[in-house]
């Protein structure tokens, strides 16, 4: 897939190890997450517009450039909440707009049960924000969302994904790039990611 990004970082590799282990516990897991999103979201905005500008230094002018684009930031409740803060601190001036969406645990399809997107978009730029990339289900219902707002250009942030998550939105939005920490081998039969790392929701904040 020409749209998927893995890092091949060591400090991503690293924190993902720790991140997965069992015995991690809340803060630490949430720590990890941060730190695993501002490394990832570094990669996914090293292509966003620049504009020439000048800086008055100490000794005298420098050139310069500032961001064209308007970012936002789409976590999916409530598992990409913890991704945010990270991108968060190296793009201040980003939106954070929220989309609700679940899977239910039957069907493994997506529920759409939240959306306070302004009628026009105010951003030129969207990451959408998930720890794991699963069925892929709630990352196209997203991607679904900010194209009929109006986004081009959307891209994926993420932490660990399986196959079929990859292949889905893939099939469903080729224009769309992926970037993620790792690839796992597979889902269950619950959906969830082997070996993954459990639900992220959960271990983030304390409700496994």
């Amino acid at each position: 897939m020409s749209n998927l990004r893995v890092s091949n970082h060591p400090l991503v590799k690293h924190k993902l190890a720790l991140l997965r282990h069992v015995d991690t516990e809340h803060k630490k897991f949430r720590e990890l997450i941060r730190e695993l999103a501002m490394l990832l979201g570094y990669e996914a905005m090293a292509d966003l517009r620049l504009i020439e500008t000048t800086t008055q230094t100490p000794m005298g002018i420098a050139p310069g450039h500032i961001l064209q684009e308007a970012v936002g930031l789409v976590p999916i409740l409530r598992a990409g909440l913890g991704m945010v803060d990270g991108i968060h601190e190296m793009v201040p001036g980003a939106q954070v707009w929220h989309l609700g969406i679940y899977r239910d645990e039957k069907t493994l399809r997506p529920v759409s049960y939240y959306n306070k997107l302004p009628i026009e978009p105010t951003v030129q730029v969207c990451l959408v924000l998930d720890p794991m990339l699963a069925t892929g289900g709630s990352a196209v219902a997203a991607i679904d969302v900010l194209k009929a707002w109006g986004v081009s250009r959307i891209k994926f942030v993420g932490l660990i994904a399986a196959p079929e998550g990859i292949e889905l939105v893939a099939e469903n939005h080729p224009d769309v790039p992926l970037y993620l920490a790792a690839v796992d081998d597979h889902l269950n039969e619950n959906g969830f990611i082997v070996p993954g790392l459990g639900d992220a929701g959960d271990r983030q904040f304390g409700t496994a």
